[in-house]
């Protein structure tokens, strides 16, 4: 090709790499709520709707997405669970109770990620494909132990490497919980004397391990939220990293584990796993492509 007809063709990729970065400033704000129906309690149960939020990386400033998780509160869920990763902002406790505050009114359980305890800061793009890396992590800690003890105040299970359980509508429901997978800070806790007829897993980071371990342990559903989805994805390809060691495929969304979907064909042996893309990025890095922020409603339901 000529040096002619190799001109325009790089002023073209300039201009769709331009396009590509200004689509995915604007697609980080977009949030979205989704909704998945999952059949896991006992036949003929009313249903019991589940609110899962993760990844808000909140900064005092972003004052859009306050308001929208505030008005998540009109979905009127059953339950809130918060998979971590809340602060993105040394300042930001004030902002994130703010905008859990009408949440706060319902019960509740929460786990951390990094992201509650260390302030994000630049990193290397790169690192992301390589999730067996060791953490660099931040010298400004987040105010963590303020933000559980709020939400514990507000009646919320802590499952920080803990077990609990929540009379949720009038039915009990019991919780497993870890601590910050990514960062090796899970311990998972010695069994409890029994588990209730629903029984929950919740985990920021879904390393196989942890999935493997409330897999065994019984639970129906294990939320988990720190992949971002990806965070930048490729139409038809899908996300491209976890920044961890769950494939790609389950990245978000609702899928099994170990195997395919509890209700197809030979996954009866599988646990239901909802995986969040999260509502945030690190605010060094604050694009999303083919993968917006998102909250999700779960209804429970009774199985057929």
């Amino acid at each position: 090709m000529s040096t002619g007809g190799l001109r325009p063709l790089a002023t073209g990729l300039a201009v769709a790499g331009v396009g590509g970065l200004g689509w995915a400033l604007v697609e980080a704000t977009r949030y979205t709520l989704r909704h998945h129906t999952v059949p896991i309690l006992p036949s003929g149960s009313a249903p019991l709707r589940v609110l899962h939020v993760s990844d808000l990386h909140l900064v005092p400033t972003q004052r859009d997405k306050i308001a929208w998780v505030r008005d998540l509160a009109a979905e009127a869920p059953d339950l809130v669970v918060t998979t971590g990763d809340n602060m993105a902002h040394p300042q930001a406790l004030p902002a994130v109770l703010e905008a859990y505050a009408p949440l706060l009114e319902r019960p509740g359980g929460f786990v951390f990620g990094s992201n509650d305890y260390y302030a994000p800061e630049p990193k290397n793009p790169a690192r992301y494909f390589r999730p067996t890396a060791r953490k660099k992590l931040s010298e400004t800690l987040l105010p963590a132990e303020e933000l559980a003890a709020a939400f514990r105040s507000a009646g919320w299970v802590d499952l920080t490497n803990a077990r609990d359980t929540l009379d949720v509508d009038g039915r009990e429901i019991s919780f497993v919980g870890v601590d910050d997978p990514h960062l090796e800070l899970d311990r998972f806790p010695p069994a409890g004397p029994r588990r209730s007829p629903l029984h929950l897993g919740v985990t920021h980071a879904p390393y196989r391990r942890v999935l493997d371990a409330m897999h065994d342990d019984g639970a129906d559903l294990i939320l988990a939220g720190h992949t971002h989805g990806g965070q930048l994805c490729l139409p038809g390809v899908g996300a491209l990293v976890t920044n961890c060691d769950l494939d790609r495929r389950r990245a978000s969304g609702l899928h099994g584990w170990p195997g395919p979907r509890p209700d197809a064909d030979g996954g009866e042996r599988s646990t239901w796993l909802h995986v969040s893309a999260g509502l945030g990025t690190n605010p060094y890095t604050p694009v999303r492509f083919a993968c917006r922020p998102e909250a999700t409603l779960l209804t429970l339901v009774g199985r057929p």
